[in-house]
């Protein structure tokens, strides 16, 4: 497990590489696919840090959130000052603070 510091790109060089994921889903406790992160620039950030997260903890539960909030670093304050802002920091957000755990689906390329 890395020891997040107060940068996220220094944080995202230091998680497993993403090639070869196609998307990650997020999944609740009934099924059903809440969020879906591609591998697409602008996108690839959040899907290092869920990816990395499904690693680490297998599944993304509150612990998880409060981990890939300190990856998220810089994010992390700007996405509590403005909401909405990082859609993947806000469910952070919402799981550290007692939301509904979900699973990570790692889907590959195709």
């Amino acid at each position: 497990m890395i020891q997040p510091g107060n940068v996220f790109k220094d944080n995202l060089a230091q998680l497993p590489p993403i090639e070869g994921i196609q998307r990650i889903d997020l999944v609740d406790g009934e099924g059903a696919v809440l969020a879906s992160i591609e591998n697409k620039p602008g996108k690839q950030g959040s899907l290092a840090v869920d990816h990395y997260l499904k690693q680490a903890f297998g599944t993304l539960d509150s612990k998880a959130a409060e981990h890939g909030l300190a990856v998220f670093a810089e994010h992390t304050s700007d996405a509590r000052n403005r909401p909405g802002a990082h859609p993947n920091v806000d469910r952070l957000l919402e799981i550290a603070a007692g939301g509904e755990a979900l699973k990570i689906d790692v889907v590959g390329a195709a």
